[in-house]
């Protein structure tokens, strides 16, 4: 996976703007993949997959593309992190944030800035009940008392 900066955004910034959710598919980050690889995997341009590693998974909208090259799928980041289960390690994220497939550790001593960018990642077609995406509803609070 190569994960890149988004054209329909300033990193993860008014990803609740309409230019923002305009680029969504049904909701979820588009997930670019090669149209033998999607054939391959029964993906179909459209349909939402989960993007997934050892490190966690996400469920992105995928879009079939001869711009990416076979073997690499292209999630751009910015995507507001959205837990299945929050506080739970590994939990899926519904909404297609790159960051829970990449390594959570410095590229240098010297920078602390993250390895992010790339990883290695399998996509399937996602089966199970599609969550609602929660990232822009604002938290419920708790009575007064």
């Amino acid at each position: 996976m190569i994960s890149n900066q988004p054209a329909s955004r300033l990193h993860s910034q008014y990803d609740n703007g309409d230019h923002s959710l305009g680029s969504k598919i049904r909701g979820r980050e588009p997930v670019a993949i090669n149209p033998s690889d999607a054939a391959a995997r029964g993906i179909e341009s459209g349909m939402v997959v989960r993007v997934h590693n050892d490190r966690g998974g996400c469920l992105a909208g995928a879009v079939l593309s001869e711009d990416v090259m076979q073997g690499v799928v292209q999630l751009s980041t910015g995507a507001w992190w959205d837990p299945v289960r929050p506080g739970v390690s590994g939990t899926l994220d519904r909404h297609g944030n790159p960051n829970v497939l990449t390594a959570d550790r410095p590229c240098s001593r010297l920078s602390q800035g993250p390895s992010a960018l790339s990883a290695l990642v399998d996509v399937e077609p996602y089966d199970g009940p599609l969550p609602d995406v929660l990232a822009f509803a604002p938290p419920g609070l708790a009575p007064p008392g």
